[in-house]
């Protein structure tokens, strides 16, 4: 799978529990994989976020239209505020994302890149990858296909905010990280760190 959509859902204080549950329930669209359903824990609080990779454009593109015209996403409508939704390729040199269990704790990074900036990106990314992930895995970095673009979504792994911390201060100061440069072409960065549901595939 190299397609992938992330849905964000702001829910009502108090309902995380039943969202879990209903996400739980709703299984695999046709055509698309569960893989990851995290809940904010640092950053804009009252998030919950479900990855899902899709076998094909067209089931992608079916699924995006369920949800939009059903209005009620995994069951859930009745315990959300907002709904966000973003569908995304991977980087052509990383292999699909796949279930896993790398305990504690997930970063979303979002970067806004310069226009015309996005291959470049890719890259060098492809170039500072292999070194950088010596020091704590890459789950996925893949480029937004609609909303304000040019953007992409980095997610990484790590057991606790100490080690994000300290491995992120040694690949800085190693000159291993960030990719060689990829910053002068950065328009936004934002961080959220994200606490995987007890039912999570990727967790």
């Amino acid at each position: 799978m190299t397609l992938y959509d992330t849905v964000t859902l702001t829910v009502k204080i108090g309902a995380n529990a039943q969202v879990f549950e209903n996400i739980k329930a709703s299984g695999d669209a046709p055509g698309s994989k569960l893989l990851g359903c995290w809940y904010s824990d640092i950053g804009a609080l009252g998030k919950v976020m479900v990855l899902r990779g899709f076998e094909s454009e067209a089931a992608l593109v079916k699924e995006r239209q369920r949800l939009l015209l059903e209005g009620n996403p995994f069951s859930c409508g009745e315990f959300v505020t907002d709904v966000e939704v973003s569908s995304y390729a991977l980087f052509p040199f990383l292999p699909p994302i796949e279930p896993a269990v790398h305990g504690g704790i997930y970063e979303m990074r979002v970067y806004g890149t310069k226009l015309a900036s996005l291959q470049h990106t890719i890259d060098a990314w492809k170039n500072a990858v292999p070194e950088r992930t010596k020091r704590s895995p890459l789950i996925g970095a893949m480029y937004a296909l609609d909303g304000t673009v040019p953007r992409f979504l980095n997610i990484w792994p790590y057991a606790s905010v100490d080690e994000r911390s300290r491995i992120r201060a040694e690949v800085v100061k190693d000159g291993i990280w960030p990719p060689k440069g990829g910053p002068a072409h950065l328009t936004t960065m934002e961080s959220t760190i994200y606490m995987p549901a007890p039912f999570s595939p990727l967790r």
